[in-house]
């Protein structure tokens, strides 16, 4: 097994003395080249694509630092399979990394990794254009395994009703609280939005300094813009999107956030920030946020004690009739149809997605595939870290709003272009949302999108 890392700047690998590192199948300073002239080699179809001579090899994997764990324990059990374990960043925050590298590897004819892993759920939208993904679903993947994912967890993966890849893990939001804090306030946990800005307005006052949430990250639409049903990203086709940030369900949840930003119950500083860690990680009272914050947030990064955080559903508005939430990444995984190892690559795929021994028992998310779900959940709570079940992760794992898509085009990229640096500056969402939609239809026209708004 051998472990490299890539650069996480797309600029700095593109530079000459890189491409011409990357000419020739002694390219291993960087990556390891796995598919040195499949793109000119002779075919076979099966499976429902064209497949390159298959032989024997290392088999290429792409994680990034989170999905490192997933790719050495499978090595451990599989000792008999040769990896070649690559680390990068997983496109995070929208980087477009794995797309540029693609394009690269496209023109050279060489260079593809085996299995990828992507913190993204829209990476489908290209790389079926860009000859990248294989299908899963024409053979590769057995009907009985793919029935078992979650209801929907695939279907950022489908494009003209082709599978293209699989789901991760489940991101889906829940209102995660300290409840031995939320107890000694003597305050509830809030079960509608109304009741939510109610506390934040409470906590100001009652307790200044500590929080009800963060609207920090890049991400932060995806938490609270996604669950208030703002139209802002309704992917309506496979190349046309239906744009609208100011109607009233985005302008309310706007206007929600602005105020508890302005009393200081909501940070603006994101919850992987220094600042964050040194001053706020003991001051957070309740904290909307999607299912992997129990581990890699309260645990991991602000060494919460145990028996602190509990889970609770998202809150709605009052008077809908249906829970809805949103939903931060997950990730997904795949398979390059220019593999020369496709049955060495299928079986990872199939285990890494699915098997307990990973996805059961020491994934950091809720995983998307069910079965495995239901050992995960019960490991949560034989750890003894959360002071109540997470039965309403559960729940929320069938409530995503479905119509927030998975475009080319990157939302927390645009949020942290456009939005973030005017909340820093003091500037409201309300008064920016249109600025927000503006520079959505930019970047859906310039990925060749037809755009309602």
């Amino acid at each position: 097994m051998t472990v490299r890392k890539l650069s996480p700047s797309p600029r700095r690998t593109l530079g000459k003395r890189h491409t011409e590192l990357l000419a020739g199948c002694a390219a291993t300073v960087l990556l390891t080249v796995t598919a040195c002239g499949g793109g000119t080699a002779s075919t076979t179809t099966k499976d429902g694509f064209a497949q390159v001579p298959q032989k024997d090899g290392a088999l290429t994997v792409w994680v990034d630092a989170t999905r490192m764990e997933a790719a050495e324990q499978y090595q451990r059990l599989h000792p008999d399979v040769k990896l070649d374990i690559v680390s990068y960043d997983g496109d995070a925050n929208g980087s477009n990394y794995l797309q540029t590298k693609v394009q690269l590897f496209n023109r050279t004819g060489k260079g593809w990794p085996d299995v990828v892993f992507s913190s993204q759920n829209n990476e489908a939208s290209w790389a079926v254009d860009a000859d990248f993904a294989a299908p899963l679903d024409k053979g590769l993947i057995p009907e009985s395994t793919l029935g078992r994912f979650s209801k929907g967890a695939n279907d950022v993966c489908t494009v003209d009703g082709t599978l293209y890849c699989l789901r991760n893990d489940l991101s889906q939001a829940v209102l995660w609280y300290n409840a031995p804090l939320l107890k000694k306030f003597g305050y509830t946990v809030p079960t509608t939005w109304e009741e939510y800005r109610q506390l934040g307005e409470k906590v100001s006052e009652e307790h200044p300094g500590y929080l009800v949430g963060d609207a920090g990250d890049s991400f932060t639409p995806e938490i609270y813009l996604w669950a208030g049903k703002c139209g802002a990203n309704h992917i309506t086709g496979p190349k046309s999107v239906s744009v609208n940030t100011t109607s009233e369900a985005c302008t309310r949840m706007a206007g929600l956030l602005d105020v508890l930003i302005k009393n200081k119950s909501m940070s603006t500083s994101g919850v992987f920030s220094t600042d964050f860690g040194k001053n706020q990680a003991d001051k957070v009272l309740l904290m909307p946020g999607p299912a992997w914050y129990g581990g890699a947030v309260f645990k991991d990064t602000l060494k919460v004690p145990a028996k602190q955080i509990a889970a609770a559903p998202v809150p709605q508005w009052q008077g809908e009739n249906a829970p809805s939430t949103g939903n931060v990444g997950g990730g997904t995984w795949l398979l390059s149809r220019h593999s020369t190892h496709i049955k060495a690559a299928t079986e990872f795929l199939k285990w890494v997605t699915t098997d307990n021994a990973y996805q059961g028992e020491k994934a950091p998310g809720f995983p998307a595939y069910a079965p495995a779900s239901e050992a995960w959940l019960k490991g949560q709570a034989a750890s003894g870290y959360f002071a109540g079940d997470l039965s309403a992760l559960a729940a929320a794992s069938s409530q995503v709003w479905p119509e927030w898509g998975s475009g080319r085009f990157s939302q927390e990229a645009i949020w942290a272009a456009t939005v973030k640096p005017g909340i820093t500056q003091g500037k409201s969402i309300v008064s920016m949302l249109p600025a927000w939609q503006d520079s959505i239809v930019k970047y859906a026209r310039a990925n060749g999108y037809k755009v309602a708004q």
